[in-house]
């Protein structure tokens, strides 16, 4: 993904979560990172990635959230479940994803307004990329308004 967004126009920038397990502690570096930036970023994340994504738009400016299998209302958890802090939000999830349920990102879609792709394929969706990316490549470009 962060190739299509280089090849896109788009700067990127990872964040290094090695050898944090607290979701909390990630959100915090997220924000840190993202106030030292000149414009809104996008935000990506995957699985407790797109958790962290969605919880850190909710106190930086975010321009825009891309969400795949997002760690939304996990047993156990559902009070975490982050609100966002941007409109732009587009969530991918497969139909057969055996950690996240589909249910989750069809609730939170619907609370939230988010747009949302439903598609054949488990919790990694590797063998669904080529539509990933798509999809994403569709974000970026609705960014951009192009």
């Amino acid at each position: 993904m962060a190739e299509a967004a280089r090849k896109g126009g788009f700067p990127v920038e990872s964040v290094d979560y090695r050898g944090m397990p607290d979701p909390a502690d990630r959100v915090a570096k997220l924000v840190d990172y993202c106030r030292s930036l000149a414009l809104p970023p996008l935000l990506v994340g995957s699985s407790m990635g797109g958790h962290v994504a969605a919880a850190a738009s909710a106190v930086i400016r975010a321009g825009g959230l891309f969400l795949i299998a997002p760690a939304f209302y996990m047993r156990g958890y559902e009070g975490l479940t982050p609100e966002p802090g941007c409109k732009r939000i587009v969530i991918v999830h497969g139909w057969s994803d055996e950690v996240v349920p589909v249910e989750n990102s069809i609730r939170w879609a619907r609370d939230h307004g988010a747009d949302l792709h439903l598609i054949r394929g488990d919790h990694r969706l590797t063998a669904e990329l080529d539509k990933v990316l798509s999809l994403f490549g569709s974000f970026l470009s609705d960014r951009a308004g192009r």
